[in-house]
């Protein structure tokens, strides 16, 4: 195994008994394709797997969670709680992006912090986790990496939402989100946004796209409303 899966062992504290798991669970694609290897052997196989294992265990969780909530608002969180954007960021934390076997196409244009391409490896970790240790060590890095810290999370992936309604109930201002730069070529470009509530600057942040960059800044300001105890 390559010194780079290993430390994405240490990384998520799970030796594999099978390392070609991992590694195929990191195998995007792109990288097959420009390798002239079958298809059958980039990742997505074990991200098929891994998403039908992260269901269940979301499921369970949610049910014994919130022993009132309705069917129709279970199925509603599940799918927040799982979506690309709530992947990707679960992914981000774990920097899979770095670990990831791509393309060189794919990965001159950004593919490392695609949410679309990172999400689909987290799955796919879980699905070659579940292959190689079964379901409880599957259950416990899902418990550990996606399902840890869902407040803030919450905070995070709602934060333009969450956002406006604080301004409507503490501001006589307006929220309004200003682009204040970008930076990179076309196919890989940064955003830099900042969010002001009248005249003032609050929360600033960054992303692939004018809409992350947004989410991001959303999220700072709430943080610093937080702190002062606007909530």
């Amino acid at each position: 195994m390559s010194r780079k899966l290993k430390e994405l062992e240490e990384q998520i504290g799970y030796t594999f008994q099978d390392p070609r798991l991992l590694r195929r669970a990191m195998m995007h694609s792109s990288y097959v394709n420009e390798k002239h290897l079958p298809k059958y052997e980039c990742n997505e196989r074990l991200e098929f797997l891994g998403d039908a294992v992260l269901e269940l265990v979301s499921s369970e969780f949610l049910f014994h969670e919130n022993e009132k909530m309705p069917e129709g608002e279970l199925t509603k969180t599940r799918a927040a709680m799982v979506c690309e954007q709530a992947l990707a960021f679960c992914a981000r934390q774990i920097r899979l992006g770095e670990y990831l076997l791509l393309g060189k196409g794919e990965d001159m244009t950004g593919g490392r912090k695609r949410d679309s391409v990172t999400s689909d490896a987290m799955e796919a970790l879980i699905g070659a986790i579940y292959s190689d240790g079964g379901f409880a060590s599957a259950k416990e890095f899902i418990h550990r990496f996606v399902l840890n810290d869902l407040e803030n999370k919450k905070l995070f992936y709602d934060s333009k939402t969450i956002l406006q309604e604080l301004v409507q109930a503490a501001f006589d201002q307006p929220v309004a989100y200003e682009l204040t730069g970008e930076e990179g070529p076309d196919h890989d470009k940064t955003f830099h946004v900042e969010v002001h509530i009248g005249a003032d600057v609050y929360g600033a942040g960054s992303g692939r796209t004018k809409k992350a960059a947004e989410q991001e800044a959303a999220y700072r300001t709430i943080l610093i409303l937080h702190k002062r105890n606007i909530k």
